[in-house]
């Protein structure tokens, strides 16, 4: 048996209710199992007496997994954060679409049960890396498991790109937007956008312009080996980057994008059910 000692983390979602209730007993679980304990920010009100951290210092510590509760945008952010050590995520559906928080909450502590008995399945899943670039210098790098959009400033200006992959000249796009999407995030805003759906497994990017100026423009599936540069054509207005929907920066005239497959990964716990399962119950197929 090993005798190094188990810890485990507890990110929440702000705002929701249900966490009040749900962490004492989780905390409960937890110490009755043998584990040491650490929260985030958003869970610190229910965990009095445990020790509080931000998700980049949780990722910086000896995890055997990490609990999120929520819904997909706090799965993303805690990715993100845990992803460069490699730690794995429980995902808790708390009641919005979630593609990624597939765990409802009446099957947590069965869920908790199998992780114990090392029943538990790990999936791993692709994120893609980017490079921001102004005049000839890097100004700023992420990586994201969903997506990365380079979108319009301005309600009323289009979104001027010109693309290239593995430096080959693709096109020149006018757009409210431009999606670079993993395959993880081809159920997110470039489903919305008319994208098609891949699964987790396969080694793709999907591009996708959202509302193209040119009716002739679609979406492109590219090998996640290729490397895909956005420049940004904007003229003396600002375009804004956004990555995973929740952080980013502005844009001006000029800058290049550099996207390429992410050197990181994020696992995901689940114990039963495929991708088609989650697809089936999330866009309600075959249901009349």
């Amino acid at each position: 048996m090993s005798t190094t000692p188990k810890a485990a983390g507890i990110i929440s979602k702000p705002g929701k209710p249900e966490i009040a209730t749900i962490v004492p007993d989780l905390l409960t679980w937890f110490h009755e199992h043998g584990y040491g304990i650490v929260v985030d920010h958003e869970t610190a009100p229910y965990a009095h007496g445990t020790e509080v951290l931000t998700r980049d210092e949780m990722g910086r510590r000896s995890l055997n997994f990490v609990v999120v509760l929520g819904g997909d945008g706090t799965l993303l952010s805690a990715a993100r954060a845990v992803s460069k050590a490699g730690i794995p995520v429980l995902g808790v559906n708390l009641g919005s679409l979630g593609f990624l928080t597939e765990v409802p909450l009446a099957d947590l502590y069965p869920t908790l049960e199998e992780i114990e008995k090392n029943c538990c399945n790990v999936e791993t899943r692709s994120m893609v890396h980017c490079d921001v670039v102004r005049q000839d210098s890097q100004i700023a790098q992420y990586d994201a498991l969903n997506d990365i959009v380079v979108g319009k400033g301005t309600i009323a200006r289009l979104n001027h790109c010109d693309v290239y992959i593995d430096r080959n000249f693709v096109s020149s796009y006018q757009a409210d937007s431009l999606i670079v999407s993993t395959p993880t995030g081809s159920t997110a805003y470039s489903l919305a956008a008319g994208g098609p759906i891949l699964m987790p497994s396969v080694e793709a990017f999907v591009i996708t312009p959202v509302s193209a100026h040119s009716l002739t423009h679609r979406t492109l599936v590219v090998r996640d080996t290729s490397e895909i540069e956005i420049v940004v054509r904007t003229g003396d207005e600002e375009a804004y980057l956004s990555v995973d929907g929740q952080v980013g920066m502005p844009m001006l005239d000029g800058d290049r994008l550099q996207c390429r497959k992410s050197q990181y990964q994020v696992k995901l716990l689940h114990t039963h059910g495929t991708f088609f399962d989650v697809l089936r119950t999330k866009l309600k197929w075959g249901q009349r």
